[in-house]
Protein backbone atom coordinates (compact mmCIF):
# COMPACT_ATOMS: atom_id res chain seq x y z
CA UNK A 1 0.00 0.00 0.00
CA UNK A 2 1.29 3.25 -0.55
CA UNK A 3 2.20 5.75 2.01
CA UNK A 4 2.09 8.77 -0.51
CA UNK A 5 -1.55 10.23 0.74
CA UNK A 6 -0.69 13.69 0.92
CA UNK A 7 0.50 16.06 -1.53
CA UNK A 8 1.19 19.86 -1.74
CA UNK A 9 1.64 21.73 -5.03
CA UNK A 10 3.14 25.21 -5.05
CA UNK A 11 0.98 27.39 -7.54
CA UNK A 12 1.97 30.98 -9.12
CA UNK A 13 0.63 33.02 -11.87
CA UNK A 14 2.96 31.39 -14.45
CA UNK A 15 2.31 28.99 -17.04
CA UNK A 16 4.39 26.36 -14.93
CA UNK A 17 2.06 26.19 -12.48
CA UNK A 18 -0.31 24.28 -14.72
CA UNK A 19 2.47 21.19 -15.47
CA UNK A 20 2.84 21.54 -11.83
CA UNK A 21 -0.97 20.71 -10.92
CA UNK A 22 -1.02 18.30 -13.70
CA UNK A 23 1.88 16.10 -12.36
CA UNK A 24 0.45 16.47 -8.96
CA UNK A 25 -3.08 14.98 -9.84
CA UNK A 26 -1.55 12.19 -11.90
CA UNK A 27 0.41 11.33 -8.93
CA UNK A 28 -2.46 11.70 -6.68
CA UNK A 29 -4.30 8.99 -8.86
CA UNK A 30 -1.50 6.94 -8.97
CA UNK A 31 -1.25 6.46 -5.21
CA UNK A 32 -4.87 6.97 -4.36
CA UNK A 33 -3.62 10.75 -2.46
CA UNK A 34 -5.18 13.92 -1.63
CA UNK A 35 -3.33 16.74 -3.72
CA UNK A 36 -3.64 20.23 -2.58
CA UNK A 37 -2.42 23.28 -4.22
CA UNK A 38 -0.93 26.26 -2.74
CA UNK A 39 -1.30 29.63 -4.31
CA UNK A 40 1.60 31.48 -2.66
CA UNK A 41 3.45 34.40 -3.85
CA UNK A 42 5.07 37.61 -2.49
CA UNK A 43 2.74 40.70 -2.49
CA UNK A 44 3.71 43.97 -4.91
CA UNK A 45 3.50 45.67 -1.84
CA UNK A 46 6.77 43.42 -0.66
CA UNK A 47 8.50 43.30 -4.16
CA UNK A 48 7.82 47.47 -4.39
CA UNK A 49 8.21 48.73 -0.98
CA UNK A 50 10.08 51.84 -2.30
CA UNK A 51 6.73 52.01 -4.28
CA UNK A 52 5.28 53.81 -1.54
CA UNK A 53 7.48 56.74 -1.12
CA UNK A 54 5.82 57.65 -4.54
CA UNK A 55 2.43 58.33 -2.71
CA UNK A 56 -0.76 56.74 -1.26
CA UNK A 57 -2.10 56.54 -4.90
CA UNK A 58 0.52 53.58 -5.23
CA UNK A 59 -1.33 50.96 -2.87
CA UNK A 60 -4.32 50.72 -4.24
CA UNK A 61 -2.60 50.06 -7.70
CA UNK A 62 -0.03 47.25 -6.01
CA UNK A 63 -3.00 45.83 -4.37
CA UNK A 64 -4.95 45.34 -8.08
CA UNK A 65 -1.62 43.86 -9.39
CA UNK A 66 -2.11 40.99 -6.17
CA UNK A 67 -5.77 41.13 -7.16
CA UNK A 68 -4.67 40.21 -11.04
CA UNK A 69 -2.19 37.79 -10.67
CA UNK A 70 -4.71 35.90 -7.94
CA UNK A 71 -7.45 35.93 -10.77
CA UNK A 72 -5.01 34.54 -13.38
CA UNK A 73 -3.49 31.66 -11.09
CA UNK A 74 -7.48 30.87 -10.41
CA UNK A 75 -8.34 30.57 -14.16
CA UNK A 76 -5.21 28.25 -14.76
CA UNK A 77 -6.04 26.02 -12.18
CA UNK A 78 -9.55 25.41 -13.03
CA UNK A 79 -8.29 25.20 -16.19
CA UNK A 80 -5.54 22.61 -15.24
CA UNK A 81 -7.09 19.82 -12.70
CA UNK A 82 -10.20 18.26 -11.50
CA UNK A 83 -11.46 20.44 -8.21
CA UNK A 84 -12.35 17.14 -6.30
CA UNK A 85 -8.69 15.45 -7.15
CA UNK A 86 -7.16 18.81 -6.18
CA UNK A 87 -7.82 21.07 -3.92
CA UNK A 88 -7.15 24.95 -3.97
CA UNK A 89 -5.63 27.13 -1.14
CA UNK A 90 -4.63 30.76 -0.99
CA UNK A 91 -1.64 31.88 0.67
CA UNK A 92 -0.08 35.30 0.15
CA UNK A 93 2.82 37.56 1.01
CA UNK A 94 5.39 35.68 2.27
CA UNK A 95 5.52 32.47 0.30
CA UNK A 96 8.66 30.61 1.56
CA UNK A 97 7.00 30.81 5.25
CA UNK A 98 3.66 29.92 3.70
CA UNK A 99 4.23 26.68 1.25
CA UNK A 100 6.84 25.82 4.56
CA UNK A 101 4.30 25.62 7.47
CA UNK A 102 1.54 24.07 4.72
CA UNK A 103 4.52 21.47 4.02
CA UNK A 104 4.56 19.83 7.68
CA UNK A 105 1.38 18.29 6.59
CA UNK A 106 2.25 16.84 3.02
CA UNK A 107 4.01 13.71 2.50
CA UNK A 108 5.22 15.12 -0.83
CA UNK A 109 6.12 18.51 -2.27
CA UNK A 110 5.36 19.44 -5.97
CA UNK A 111 7.43 22.96 -6.41
CA UNK A 112 8.66 24.41 -9.46
CA UNK A 113 12.82 24.98 -10.76
CA UNK A 114 13.41 28.99 -11.35
CA UNK A 115 13.77 30.09 -14.59
CA UNK A 116 17.03 31.84 -15.50
CA UNK A 117 16.02 33.76 -17.82
CA UNK A 118 13.58 36.54 -18.54
CA UNK A 119 10.50 34.07 -18.51
CA UNK A 120 11.70 33.59 -14.82
CA UNK A 121 8.73 33.67 -12.49
CA UNK A 122 9.35 36.48 -10.17
CA UNK A 123 6.45 36.18 -7.82
CA UNK A 124 8.61 33.97 -5.27
CA UNK A 125 12.16 34.87 -4.18
CA UNK A 126 14.71 33.13 -6.31
CA UNK A 127 15.55 30.51 -3.11
CA UNK A 128 12.40 29.67 -3.05
CA UNK A 129 12.96 26.13 -4.08
CA UNK A 130 16.20 25.45 -1.46
CA UNK A 131 14.43 27.54 1.37
CA UNK A 132 11.08 25.46 1.51
CA UNK A 133 13.22 22.22 1.38
CA UNK A 134 15.49 23.30 4.67
CA UNK A 135 12.53 25.17 6.29
CA UNK A 136 10.38 22.40 5.98
CA UNK A 137 12.24 19.27 5.94
CA UNK A 138 9.85 17.79 3.14
CA UNK A 139 10.50 16.06 0.68
CA UNK A 140 10.22 17.90 -2.61
CA UNK A 141 9.32 16.91 -6.30
CA UNK A 142 11.21 19.65 -8.53
CA UNK A 143 9.69 20.26 -11.80
CA UNK A 144 11.70 21.72 -14.98
CA UNK A 145 10.68 24.89 -15.83
CA UNK A 146 10.86 23.83 -19.14
CA UNK A 147 8.53 20.70 -18.79
CA UNK A 148 5.57 21.46 -20.92
CA UNK A 149 3.27 18.56 -19.74
CA UNK A 150 3.32 15.91 -17.26
CA UNK A 151 5.92 13.67 -17.66
CA UNK A 152 5.93 9.35 -16.77
CA UNK A 153 8.19 8.22 -13.85
CA UNK A 154 9.07 5.01 -15.16
CA UNK A 155 12.95 5.10 -15.27
CA UNK A 156 14.65 6.64 -11.96
CA UNK A 157 17.79 7.65 -11.39
CA UNK A 158 18.35 7.28 -7.37
CA UNK A 159 22.10 9.45 -6.93
CA UNK A 160 23.28 6.94 -3.28
CA UNK A 161 25.60 8.26 -0.73
CA UNK A 162 25.45 6.82 2.50
CA UNK A 163 24.20 9.97 3.71
CA UNK A 164 20.70 10.90 5.94
CA UNK A 165 19.79 13.40 3.40
CA UNK A 166 20.33 10.45 0.56
CA UNK A 167 18.27 8.13 2.63
CA UNK A 168 14.94 10.19 3.17
CA UNK A 169 15.18 11.11 -0.72
CA UNK A 170 14.81 7.15 -1.42
CA UNK A 171 12.37 6.70 1.32
CA UNK A 172 10.57 9.35 0.13
CA UNK A 173 10.51 8.08 -3.22
CA UNK A 174 9.31 4.61 -2.34
CA UNK A 175 5.90 4.62 -3.45
CA UNK A 176 7.24 5.47 -7.08
CA UNK A 177 9.80 3.31 -7.12
CA UNK A 178 7.34 0.37 -6.40
CA UNK A 179 5.70 1.67 -9.24
CA UNK A 180 9.05 2.48 -11.74
CA UNK A 181 9.64 0.35 -14.64
CA UNK A 182 13.51 0.52 -13.98
CA UNK A 183 15.44 2.19 -10.78
CA UNK A 184 18.92 2.44 -11.01
CA UNK A 185 21.59 3.23 -8.31
CA UNK A 186 24.50 5.53 -9.33
CA UNK A 187 27.07 5.73 -6.41
CA UNK A 188 30.45 8.21 -7.17
CA UNK A 189 32.94 6.60 -5.64
CA UNK A 190 31.16 5.40 -2.25
CA UNK A 191 29.01 2.96 -2.19
CA UNK A 192 28.13 -0.67 -1.73
CA UNK A 193 29.06 -2.96 -4.44
CA UNK A 194 26.43 -4.50 -6.93
CA UNK A 195 25.96 -7.65 -5.39
CA UNK A 196 25.33 -6.39 -1.79
CA UNK A 197 22.74 -7.73 0.20
CA UNK A 198 22.78 -5.46 2.54
CA UNK A 199 23.23 -1.38 2.40
CA UNK A 200 20.96 0.06 -0.37
CA UNK A 201 20.58 -2.38 -2.72
CA UNK A 202 18.47 -4.50 0.16
CA UNK A 203 16.58 -1.72 1.35
CA UNK A 204 14.87 -1.04 -2.13
CA UNK A 205 14.64 -5.07 -2.40
CA UNK A 206 12.96 -5.33 1.08
CA UNK A 207 10.61 -2.63 -0.69
CA UNK A 208 9.78 -4.62 -3.50
CA UNK A 209 11.93 -2.48 -5.66
CA UNK A 210 14.61 -4.09 -8.12
CA UNK A 211 17.46 -1.92 -9.09
CA UNK A 212 20.56 -1.82 -10.98
CA UNK A 213 23.80 -0.62 -9.43
CA UNK A 214 26.34 1.95 -11.11
CA UNK A 215 30.16 3.05 -10.01
CA UNK A 216 30.75 6.07 -11.21
CA UNK A 217 34.46 8.17 -10.76
CA UNK A 218 33.65 12.02 -9.92
CA UNK A 219 35.55 13.99 -12.10
CA UNK A 220 38.12 15.90 -11.15
CA UNK A 221 37.81 18.85 -13.34
CA UNK A 222 33.94 19.07 -13.04
CA UNK A 223 30.71 19.30 -10.82
CA UNK A 224 29.40 15.69 -9.57
CA UNK A 225 25.76 17.60 -10.44
CA UNK A 226 26.99 17.75 -14.08
CA UNK A 227 27.87 14.46 -13.77
CA UNK A 228 24.15 13.57 -12.09
CA UNK A 229 22.68 15.02 -15.13
CA UNK A 230 24.67 13.86 -17.73
CA UNK A 231 24.02 9.93 -16.65
CA UNK A 232 20.11 11.03 -16.02
CA UNK A 233 20.30 11.79 -20.01
CA UNK A 234 22.19 8.60 -20.81
CA UNK A 235 20.20 6.59 -18.91
CA UNK A 236 17.20 8.09 -20.47
CA UNK A 237 15.45 8.37 -16.68
CA UNK A 238 12.26 10.23 -16.33
CA UNK A 239 13.12 11.23 -12.60
CA UNK A 240 16.35 11.73 -10.37
CA UNK A 241 16.21 10.89 -6.55
CA UNK A 242 18.86 12.62 -4.31
CA UNK A 243 19.73 14.24 -1.07
CA UNK A 244 20.08 18.01 -0.90
CA UNK A 245 23.11 19.31 0.42
CA UNK A 246 24.23 22.59 2.12
CA UNK A 247 25.54 24.54 5.08
CA UNK A 248 24.70 27.33 7.16
CA UNK A 249 22.48 28.63 9.54
CA UNK A 250 18.84 29.58 8.82
CA UNK A 251 18.20 31.98 5.82
CA UNK A 252 21.97 32.03 5.02
CA UNK A 253 21.95 28.37 4.54
CA UNK A 254 23.74 27.99 1.16
CA UNK A 255 23.31 24.75 -0.78
CA UNK A 256 26.21 22.57 -1.83
CA UNK A 257 27.54 22.11 -5.20
CA UNK A 258 25.66 19.60 -6.68
CA UNK A 259 22.40 20.38 -5.02
CA UNK A 260 22.60 23.88 -6.35
CA UNK A 261 23.58 22.64 -10.06
CA UNK A 262 21.12 20.34 -10.82
CA UNK A 263 18.85 22.79 -9.61
CA UNK A 264 20.17 25.52 -11.84
CA UNK A 265 19.94 22.89 -14.83
CA UNK A 266 17.97 20.00 -14.58
CA UNK A 267 15.82 19.14 -17.63
CA UNK A 268 13.72 16.08 -15.71
CA UNK A 269 12.00 16.30 -12.31
CA UNK A 270 14.19 15.78 -9.48
CA UNK A 271 12.70 14.18 -6.05
CA UNK A 272 14.77 15.79 -3.47
CA UNK A 273 15.30 15.82 0.67
CA UNK A 274 17.11 17.50 3.38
Amino acid sequence: MSTLKSLLVHVDASPQSAVRLQIAEQLALAHGAQATAVYAVTSALLRYPMAMAAGADIAPMLAEVDAQRLEAARRLYAASVKPERVGWLECTGRPIVDVAAQALYADLLVLGQRAADETRDVDVPADFVSAVLIDSGRPALVVPHITKTPVRLGRVLIAWKPTREAARAVTAALPILQQAERVTVAAFDEGEPPAADTGILGYLRQHGVQAEFKREVASELGDVGDQLLSLAADEQSDLLVMGCYGHGRAREWVLGGASRTVIASMTIPVLMSH
